[in-house]
């Protein structure tokens, strides 16, 4: 896309027990609009060994904090919930957020199916499926829906505040992943796990499916989740080693080393930058605001 570099940030969500602060998540939230950030974006993983609060949960308090900023996740692991749930769930939020709602999903890893009651065998196909049900949820009058995993008949009503639907983007890192994206997503999301010279290669998997497909790329989002530290490298160092086993994927260091840093990922094909400094949202985002992004402006 030629649009400007749009930037996002993420929602606080690693959060100890008992030590939410309502007061701070409502001030940090009016921070972001105060600065412009176009939107503001959770993550899943219901099993972690960071403590991590539900994406669905932040996102409908964040979207009662704010009246401006989109409010989205990247990404929901779609196929450990069901679809029919999940499509009302969303359209329930962007109801009530006056359509401020981005929704991404992914497929994430097989390693929790089984905790969750899903065989491994045809997760794909189910993750597609999935996707097509919640769409027919949202866009008919009437669902009629005979799958191979889901079986409905009936309604939803209403349907989402934005029409069609909120716009769709899809996570992942493998060529089969981006195809996916094209099929039927509005954008591809790049991982936070990826470092910037694969995400670059995504993008050209990318362009040249959509070009196959015969999509316009002025229509179709790019986003990368970027973790970032600015000033403190062993910081979230250590958190993405702890949960990912490499820091590889992180930009920190000084400003100047994160606004490089940025301009990469921005070189490489982002126009929806998702700057996740993990923990200390609120201090890094004022060092984001006053020492980085007026460089990538």
């Amino acid at each position: 896309m030629t649009s400007p570099t749009r930037f996002a940030v993420s929602l606080p969500q690693q959060v100890a027990d008992g030590a939410f602060d309502p007061d701070a998540f409502r001030a940090y939230l009016a921070r972001v609009e105060e600065l412009g950030f176009h939107s503001a974006w959770t993550r899943e993983m219901a099993l972690s060994p960071s403590p991590l609060l539900g994406p669905l949960e932040v996102m409908t308090y964040a979207a009662a904090c704010t009246e401006r900023l989109r409010i989205g996740c990247a990404v929901f692991v779609s196929v450990l919930h069901q679809p029919v749930q999940l499509a009302k769930s969303l359209m329930t939020l962007d109801q009530l957020s006056r359509g401020r709602l981005e929704v991404g999903f992914g497929l994430g890893g097989r390693d929790h199916l089984s905790s969750f009651g899903i065989p491994s065998e045809g997760f794909v196909a189910r993750f597609v499926e999935g996707l097509e049900l919640m769409k027919s949820c949202w866009t008919q009058p009437r669902v009629s829906f005979d799958g191979r995993f889901f079986q409905v008949e009936g309604a939803m009503e209403p349907k989402p505040y934005q029409k069609p639907h909120p716009p769709v983007w899809i996570g992942g890192h493998r060529p089969a992943a981006i195809r996916r994206a094209v099929r039927h997503g509005d954008g591809f999301v790049g991982a936070g796990a990826a470092t910037t010279p694969a995400f670059a290669e995504q993008v050209r998997v990318l362009k040249a499916e959509l070009e196959q497909a015969g999509r316009d790329p002025e229509t179709f989002g790019v986003a990368k989740r970027v973790y970032v530290s600015v000033g403190e490298r062993d910081r979230i160092g250590d958190e993405l080693r702890r949960i990912y086993g490499t820091a590889d994927s992180a930009v920190a260091g000084s400003p100047d080393e994160c606004v490089q840093g940025l301009r990469e990922v921005i070189e490489a094909g982002a126009d929806l930058v998702l700057l996740d400094p993990m923990t200390d949202e609120a201090e890094q985002l004022e060092r984001l605001a006053e020492e980085v992004l007026p460089a990538l402006s």
